[in-house]
């Protein structure tokens, strides 16, 4: 076995299986393992993603958030067993592969459209009650 092949092997069994399917422009929630001391709690950070970068076990995303007039952005790793759980809150509909023109912005500027995501559709096939 090639040097190559057991580093992409061993990439494979690292990888999450469980990867939310998200995309740029949404607006997300991530629950990160912060560990003090003997103690292990979680803590949520909500933003919008702004870029997804690399491939593999290496793939990366940047999530940009305003908090008390202050613009913060964080850069997590997808497969990293620091991240216990990705909540997609908000589908964006956005036309660009990086939103890196929303770090200087604030207020309506900083808006991201939102998508429209249909519900699923009831079943039209169950029998319509007939009144006597």
């Amino acid at each position: 076995m090639s040097r190559h092949a057991a580093i992409q092997k061993l990439e494979q069994k690292m990888m999450k299986k469980d990867v939310a399917d998200f995309a740029i422009g949404d607006t997300v929630r991530i629950h990160t393992r912060i560990v003090e001391g003997e103690k292990e709690r979680i803590q949520m950070f909500t933003g919008t993603v702004i870029a997804r970068k690399g491939t593999g076990l290496s793939e990366t995303f940047s999530v940009h958030r305003v908090a008390y007039g202050v613009g913060m952005e964080r850069v997590f790793p997808i497969h990293s067993p620091r991240i216990a759980k990705i909540e997609i809150m908000k589908r964006g509909a956005v036309r660009r592969a990086k939103l890196y023109y929303l770090r200087g912005t604030s207020g309506k500027k900083s808006k991201v459209k939102g998508k429209i995501v249909s519900a699923p559709k009831a079943q039209a096939s169950a029998p319509a009650a007939t009144e006597a």
